[in-house]
């Protein structure tokens, strides 16, 4: 998809279809009176100016976020087509808002082949933050789940032009540039994220994350089953131990400046069956994303290289299937990790800490100024945060509150949840250091807690993502299965 901006007024930019954001409640006593409302700045002046106002103040016209309607007979414009999509509340109106606009509108216009789409920059918030956001949605919106249907579902568009005020005064190359990037590595997150199993065993997404890592200028390592006995990853051997696929590390390196480094670890369990605390089947069903937190930090880091930006990220990225051979681990089995620890298996299916220990031990041998990992890793937090928020725990309050900046920023949800010493008793063993849960209650925390075991007194923060990484069903604003979540907040984090 090429994508470009204008400023020719938006009446006169030839497209096969144009699109204008509706703002509701922007004049909030015409609105409840069904009479007309303020139209749509790119509109103003044009005869369509009186239609569109008209039609939204007598509610034909939706204006809520997911809102999409074409205006049928749309004369005075050089494009083919009019539709409007919503915009939510002008004083609500962020990135957030902004980019899960643009998925509605391009999920409705790429339901067919579109030559070129024209789409008018809402006149609210900040313009540098705004073009960009809206711009990742349209991408993202333009690609569906359809990986293996003989037809596609979603086609992307053959020019995408923002159309943008000619007195805006921002740097219009950038916007597009980080909007178009950013966009392109959240469906790489997702891609990954849907891609079947079998065809991501540990040894092939490892090839994967090679090709992509080097296609975008990242130094890459790729670890096999010997480097890692060598290098004493127990965890991940140990729950390797029941696949016939071997596991892999993945090293990715971006050097930018001369500044301090950021660690970023993401969890690569390429199908999780539970082990021998096996799931049932309907909870197996979309595990093939029990590695979003490695697609995740594959994609922030192919995005950070492909924008040259001047800061130092290095990945790390544990993969594994956990399944339940002959040789897989059992209850009361100990491992040894990467730092030394020992730990007594007592629930094969809390596997995700395990590999990670040793990937964290590992990232913190080389001293980062402060890492952050990112892992599908419990559904406690699902419990306590339901599906669209991840939860954050952390051993560094500045650190904690960069990260939820950045997400704010883009229009992520995480949610700072304790991290209190006494969590830990919950783990202790009678055998070992640790054991590999705790108790009934608070599972989210205790699994944060095992983590924190495993960094030392580096500045360090995990996100549960296993709420927002996947979604069960469409709706207006997304399509069920992966989501790519945090690609953004890591971008802005790197960036920051």
């Amino acid at each position: 998809m090429h994508v470009r901006a204008t400023t020719r007024p938006a009446a006169a930019v030839e497209a096969q279809w144009l699109a204008v954001g509706l703002f509701n409640g922007k004049d909030k006593d015409k609105d409840k009176d069904g009479g007309p409302i303020e139209p749509p700045a790119a509109l103003r002046g044009t005869p369509l100016a009186d239609l569109i106002s008209k039609l939204q103040g007598s509610k034909d016209l939706g204006a809520s976020v997911g809102d999409v309607t074409p205006v049928l007979g749309a004369s005075g414009l050089a494009a083919r087509g009019l539709t409007t999509f919503g915009l939510g509340s002008r004083d609500k109106f962020d990135p957030g808002a902004a980019y899960n606009a643009g998925v509605a509108l391009a999920r409705k216009l790429a339901a067919r082949p579109r030559e070129s789409v024209a789409v008018a920059l809402p006149d609210a918030g900040d313009p540098s933050a705004i073009a960009p956001a809206l711009i990742q949605g349209l991408i993202v919106g333009t690609r569906g789940t359809d990986l293996r249907k003989s037809e596609p579902a979603r086609h992307p568009f053959g020019d995408l032009i923002l159309v943008v005020p000619e007195e805006l005064a921002i740097d219009l190359e950038a916007a597009l540039r980080k909007g178009q990037v950013v966009g392109e590595a959240i469906n790489l997150a997702r891609d990954l994220a849907n891609t079947p199993p079998s065809d991501k065993a540990p040894p092939a997404l490892a090839g994967r994350f090679r090709e992509v890592g080097r296609e975008a200028g990242l130094e890459v390592e790729v670890w096999d089953e010997d480097r890692l006995r060598r290098e004493r990853f127990g965890g991940l051997l140990g729950v390797a131990a029941g696949s016939d696929q071997p596991p892999a590390f993945v090293v990715l390196r971006h050097r930018g400046g001369d500044g301090p480094t950021t660690a970023l670890v993401g969890k690569g369990v390429t199908f999780d069956s539970g082990g021998l605390s096996l799931k049932p089947s309907a909870s197996m069903e979309d595990m093939k994303c029990d590695m979003t937190g490695g697609a995740v930090v594959l994609a922030a880091l192919q995005a950070i290289a492909r924008l040259a930006s001047p800061v130092n990220v290095v990945g790390y990225v544990p993969m594994v299937e956990n399944m339940t051979g002959g040789r897989a681990l059992k209850l009361g089995d100990v491992l040894t990790h990467r730092n030394g620890k020992t730990v007594e298996v007592l629930n094969t299916d809390a596997e995700g800490r395990l590999i990670l220990a040793d990937a964290l031990s590992y990232a913190v041998e080389h001293d980062p100024a402060r890492v952050l990992d990112l892992a599908t890793l419990t559904g406690a937090c699902m419990v306590a945060l339901g599906t669209k928020v991840a939860g954050l725990f952390s051993n560094d309050d500045p650190w904690a509150d960069r990260v939820l900046a950045a997400a704010r920023s883009v229009g992520e949800r995480a949610w700072r949840l304790p991290l209190d010493a006494d969590y830990l008793d919950g783990l202790k063993s009678g055998v070992a250091d640790l054991k590999n849960v705790g108790g009934k209650w608070g599972g989210s925390i205790t699994a944060a807690k095992f983590l924190e075991q495993f960094v030392g007194e580096t500045p360090w923060a995990h996100l549960d993502i296993a709420g927002p990484s996947w979604a069960d069903s469409d709706n207006s604003t997304r399509d069920a299965g992966g989501t790519g979540c945090f690609v953004r907040t890591l971008v802005a984090l790197c960036d920051g």
